[in-house]
């Protein structure tokens, strides 16, 4: 039986990624009960709660080709807890599936958090401990874990990329601070792509020749904001030199950018490449649960006291970012403390958090904005081309008019198409604006287009 449950692993290694796989798959097992009962034995309820909703279809794949009869599928939590790669550091919502910080092992040094900035360029107040989990970001998470653990023997380099304000900076300096809690001796540097350009240029204009050697002499480079390298041609050609020497040297990089490399303009492809061959993640929107736990953690960093109902109120209006989420926390507590109220009663005497308007477009005008922007025509959109360009561009148009209020209906009527192709085009639109950053990027540019007009 072993060997079975081998060959299953096997197969679902084959149809994830390797982050994937040791995240959910690295610490579970396998039985088996009479009638086809096949039950999966996790370590924690986070780790089973993702494989439900993400890899039940991976796994029953995997079984039926290892011919392991499997008529109900189970997911349980070990009782004894033995494995657990995430812990609740507290409980934010209720419910079992919830987000949470994460427990650490006991740190060797305390960096003194009543500073705002150290000489290495941290932040000493991002800590793990204090970064909210959730299924927005757990790969990155778990690279993480395993990059403070053993810097520059695994995920190197690891490219963070995601949205403005969600989260990516404070999970990167958090490394940084977690490397240097076990390691004191260990050389970190973090700084923003504009901290290395302008200490480049500045280098080059005073001829100071030893520039080069700060960067390339350190443990551990962390680069924030790296998409701010477009067009600097020379500085570009300097950090691929820099990256290239630490990473001969087994040195860890660690880089955060609001795209990948190849998506920023006239960025060397050398450098884009090298850049993504260690482990790229996508850091995405928070969702509702995550923004909860995120609301309660930034509460907690600053001693802030706030309830329930005001964590849920501000999640629920603010669905941007992690920035947005925190600025209305401050301007609750705020408000709390002048008027001598509690955040229950400032919430209560609130209006709904106003969200961006958005202008009543006609399907005209808007499969004609689509269509223009991805250099086809309108008469492209609403045929019957099954040419994937044609159908991506097709399926953009049907989710902004979704967006827009029209029924199923009325788009089954606008593209000629029926109602069960409709829905199929939603459910595609919707698990890939969930993995698909870029197709983020383009769905708020052409919205932002549509509401110029």
């Amino acid at each position: 039986m072993p060997n079975q449950w081998q060959t299953v692993l096997d197969e679902i290694k084959s149809n994830v990624s390797d982050m994937a796989f040791n995240t959910y798959f690295g610490k579970v097992s396998f039985n088996s009960e009479p009638g086809g009962v096949v039950i999966l034995t996790v370590p924690n309820v986070f780790i089973g709660t993702q494989i439900e909703k993400k890899y039940q279809p991976v796994i029953l794949k995997a079984l039926k080709a290892s011919k392991i009869e499997c008529k109900e599928f189970r997911v349980k939590e070990d009782d004894k807890g033995n494995g657990a790669t995430v812990k609740r550091g507290r409980e934010v919502i209720e419910e079992p599936e919830a987000p949470r910080t994460i427990s650490l092992p006991p740190r060797i040094k305390t960096i003194d958090d009543r500073s705002t900035k150290q000489d290495n360029g941290l932040n000493p107040r991002f800590r793990l401990s204090n970064y909210v989990v959730g299924s927005n970001n757990d790969l990155a998470v778990n690279a993480a874990q395993h990059i403070i653990e053993n810097p520059g023997s695994r995920y190197n380099p690891l490219f963070l990329y995601g949205g403005s304000g969600f989260g990516k900076t404070h999970l990167i300096q958090a490394i940084g601070n977690e490397i240097l809690a076990r390691n004191p001796k260990m050389k970190v540097r973090y700084a923003t792509i504009e901290e290395f350009y302008k200490g480049f240029v500045s280098s080059m204009k005073n001829k100071i020749d030893n520039w080069s050697k700060q960067w390339r002499d350190i443990d551990v480079l962390i680069i924030d904001d790296f998409q701010f390298i477009e067009k600097k041609d020379a500085t570009q050609t300097e950090f691929f030199h820099t990256f290239n020497e630490l990473y001969s040297h087994n040195k860890q990089v660690i880089i955060a950018s609001d795209r990948l490399p190849s998506q920023i303009k006239d960025v060397d492809p050398r450098l884009a490449s090298r850049l993504t061959m260690g482990v790229p993640v996508d850091i995405q929107l928070p969702d509702f649960e995550t923004r909860c736990a995120i609301v309660e953690a930034k509460a907690e960093m600053i001693n802030g006291a706030i309830d329930k109902e005001t964590v849920e109120y501000i999640a629920d209006n603010i669905k941007t970012n992690v920035r947005d989420l925190e600025g209305e926390l401050n301007r609750i507590l705020l408000l709390a403390e002048v008027r001598g109220v509690s955040t229950r009663e400032i919430i209560g005497a609130l209006e709904p958090i106003s969200q961006p308007t958005r202008r009543k477009l006609s399907s005209k005008q808007v499969i004609d904005k689509v269509a223009k922007y991805y250099n086809l025509t309108s008469k492209d959109l609403l045929g019957s081309s099954r040419l994937k360009d044609i159908k991506n561009a097709r399926n953009v148009a049907i989710y902004l008019l979704r967006e827009d209020g029209l029924s199923t209906p009325q788009l089954g009527t606008e593209f000629n198409k029926d109602h069960s192709t409709i829905l199929h085009s939603l459910k595609v639109m919707a698990k890939n604006m969930k993995a698909d950053f870029t197709l983020r990027e383009q769905i708020s540019e052409i919205r932002s287009k549509l509401n110029a007009n």
